[in-house]
């Protein structure tokens, strides 16, 4: 049984035009060409290597929603809520420096600007927890996030 499996398997490498003969040849030539082709291969590799890893810097700083110069300051699991916390921290800061801000808006963002330390070191310990811990504290700082933004976001105008 073997033996004509063994048959069929030549035959039909002989019908494809690859015998014993050729294969050998195949691997001789395959000897001298790769080891030439290597220096002129290796820099290419790694120019192709470069571009990829800069397109998906490029790609994570988009989907945290930073630069890419800040990409390494949000790394990490919670880096787009870092981001966002950082995000929320520039908005208070515009909203202590508009002139029609009031008493109640200004308290709103000392409240607020201690909320988002508070948060800020929540998930930086979040980092250091198991998978599921991690991702119901990242859920809940998601939520008190949610509810400042709301309403810097009002007192803002937007």
């Amino acid at each position: 049984m073997a033996r004509k499996a063994g048959k069929a398997a030549d035959k039909a490498a002989e019908e494809s035009g690859l015998t014993p003969q050729k294969a050998r040849n195949a691997v001789r030539v395959a000897k001298v060409i790769v080891p030439a082709a290597l220096p002129v291969l290796a820099p290419l590799a790694v120019r192709a290597a470069g571009v990829a890893r800069d397109a998906y810097d490029h790609y994570q700083a988009r989907r945290i929603g930073v630069g890419i110069e800040q990409l390494a300051e949000y790394g990490g699991r919670g880096g787009g809520l870092l981001a966002r916390i950082a995000g929320a921290a520039t908005g208070l800061d515009e909203l202590r420096r508009s002139p029609k801000t009031g008493e109640d808006d200004a308290a709103f963002a000392e409240r607020s600007q201690a909320t988002l330390e508070q948060l800020a070191a929540s998930v930086r310990a979040a980092e250091r927890m198991p998978a599921t811990r991690r991702k119901a504290a990242h859920k809940a700082v998601a939520a008190e996030l949610d509810h400042i933004e709301s309403q810097l976001l009002h007192r803002l105008g937007i």
